[in-house]
Parts: C-alpha cells; structure tokens; sequence
C-alpha cells in the first residue's frame, strides 16, 4: 500500500472530522490502525484540538518530517510483595557455559517478611552466655565493612550511633560466627521444650 495524494486528501479529512484511526484504516483499505497514526504523526496532524489546518500540499514532493519521539510513559506504581514459597529459578540460555555463568545466590525481595526470631526464653542459657563473651571478642564493624567472610550478626538499636555487626569470622556456610549460628539456628523441637 503506498499513500498516494488522494489516500492522504482522504486521511486528513477524516482526521479532521475526528474520526479514530481504526475508522479511518477501514475506509482506506490495505493499511493498520497503526499506519494511520504514523502518518498523522508525520504530516503533522496529531493535535486535533484547536488545530490549524494543515497546509494543503503543493506539486513540489518535500521529505516527511520524522515522528517525535515517544513521552516516556510513567514509572508503574510499586506491586506490594507478596511471599512466594517456591522461589522460581531462571534457566540459563542455551548457549552459555558454565564457566561464562557467575554463580548467583538468590535474592529474596525487598518487603517480604523475615523468619521468626527467637525471643530470649528461646534460646539455651548456654548459647546466650557464649553469645555474650563472643560479643566482648567482636569485631564491632559497619555495614560497609562487612564482607562474606565476616558475622553480620547485628547488635544494637539501628538507629543510633552504638549499632554494629559482630565482624568475627563466619561459620562454613552460614552468615554468622559460631556463636551467632547456635542463636540463629535452633531446631524447633529445642525452642518448644524450653518455652514449657
């Protein structure tokens, strides 16, 4: 389809009356809604309200101006997360190798709630007792200072200058140090007998 003087008479027209580009499609025949917005664009026509008359065109063949480029379109309103029990995981494309592919550690989304703490009568005497001498030990670091290898166990109100991260160095796989790990991690069966 080529747009020929007599299609484009026709497309103004109508474009003028305020008829919508889907009307306007089906009247010329052998092009989209889409093609006649791209050439309302491009002779100029968009702006139907309080328009002047778009000039007629004379014998003279002069280029079509290019389209405007796009408003960006507003930033989506933020999705409240929800928890989602079985992480999906990505499979890698087809042409990657494993050796190209860093390993990722999964990123659990910003708003979902964090596992149960355990209160102070949850946990041992024990651990409590070794969770304070590990804290005399600590390193005392900053957020910025944390790396893999240190305890992130948190201590303290984080809202005031006394908060730290025990900095000591972690146990095989886990984010924190010893100490810390026996406090973290306690089996169920051990917090129930002892809040009893």
């Amino acid at each position: 389809m080529s747009w020929t003087d007599e299609r484009v008479e026709l497309l103004k027209k109508m474009w003028s009356e305020g008829q919508s580009a889907s009307t306007i499609a089906k009247e010329l025949g052998g092009v989209t809604r889409n093609a006649v917005i791209g050439k309302v664009h491009r002779l100029g026509l968009s702006n139907r309200a309080g328009a002047a008359p778009a000039p007629a065109p004379s014998a003279e063949v002069k280029p079509e101006p290019k389209a405007a480029p796009a408003k960006p379109k507003p930033a989506p309103k933020p999705v409240e997360a929800k928890p989602d029990p079985k992480p999906e995981q990505t499979p890698a494309p087809a042409a990657a190798t494993p050796a190209t592919i860093p390993a990722r550690k999964q990123i659990i989304p910003a708003g979902q709630p964090l596992p149960p703490q355990p209160s102070t009568n949850e946990i041992s005497p024990e651990a409590l007792a070794k969770v304070s001498e590990v804290e005399k030990k600590a390193k005392k670091l900053t957020l910025m200072e944390l790396t893999e290898r240190t305890c992130k166990w948190p201590v303290g109100d984080p809202a005031t200058d006394d908060f730290w991260f025990c900095g000591l160095p972690v146990q095989q796989g886990k984010p924190y140090c010893e100490a810390h790990v026996g406090v973290a991690f306690q089996p169920m069966s051990a917090r129930r007998d002892r809040r009893r």
